[in-house]
């Protein structure tokens, strides 16, 4: 095995689906670890310690989301859903919980690729050209570093999931500027996203709850009504 490939957990009851994303992520390079129930994820998740997990919602012992809930409190781990539902309320929940991304059932293996490729590359994001190096963001008592992707308020560091961060950077980046809920979506997630607007709310609650000192009456991110939000600091 070679020391630096990337190692995603695969987690689905169905063999069929298991195998055919086995094949395909192996071919791609990656190492593809399994789980067929939500206690064996969680257990593979803690000892393997994988690159991304691709999570099913439905699943023996414990489902999907709750799984999801277990882990994002325990690691960063970036987590693709694979949902066969279509109620968008299961996705926002999933996205509540901590999902980073879903793709709905049936899907293309090309955008599962896409979406996987795009995950690993943000969590893995970091330069080694010291001589390039952009300085960090600064808004008052935050800073954004994006070469190290770690952002710190008053010093602290704070503990942020991809997009989070990502969001948190356009904004910083584009302080003052109103973006609407579209706009974000395609500035942040970069593709043609399956879900609607409300990923983006969902996104700015949990900032809102990291930096603001009264998250009901944001002082630094902003809803501009009618709109959408912008970055005051």
């Amino acid at each position: 095995m070679v020391d630096n490939m990337k190692k995603i957990l695969v987690v689905e009851d169905d063999a069929t689906l298991v195998d055919i994303l086995r094949y395909n992520l192996s071919r791609e390079g990656y190492l593809v670890l399994v789980a067929s129930d939500g206690i064996q994820a969680i257990d593979k998740a803690r000892q393997e310690k994988p690159d991304l997990i691709l999570l099913d919602i439905m699943l023996p012992e414990i489902d999907g989301l709750e799984v999801c809930r277990i882990l994002r409190k325990e690691m960063n781990t970036p987590i693709l859903m694979l949902t066969a539902k279509t109620e968008e309320i299961d996705k926002v929940v999933g996205l509540e919980l901590g999902a980073d991304d879903y793709i709905t059932k049936p899907f293309s293996l090309r955008e599962l690729m896409a979406r996987i490729r795009a995950l690993i590359r943000r969590s893995t994001m970091v330069s080694f050209d010291t001589g390039r190096h952009p300085p960090p963001l600064k808004a008052g008592n935050l800073e954004v570093d994006m070469v190290r992707r770690q952002a710190t308020l008053k010093g602290v560091p704070l503990v942020l999931r991809l997009k989070e961060f990502d969001m948190l950077a356009f904004l910083v980046r584009n302080r003052g500027q109103v973006f609407s809920r579209s706009q974000l979506l395609d500035e942040v997630w970069g593709y043609d996203f399956e879900g609607d607007t409300r990923t983006v709310d969902v996104h700015i609650r949990w900032l809102r709850e990291k930096l603001e000192e009264s998250p009901s009456q944001p002082q630094c991110l902003l809803t501009v009504w009618g709109i959408g939000y912008k970055f005051e600091g």
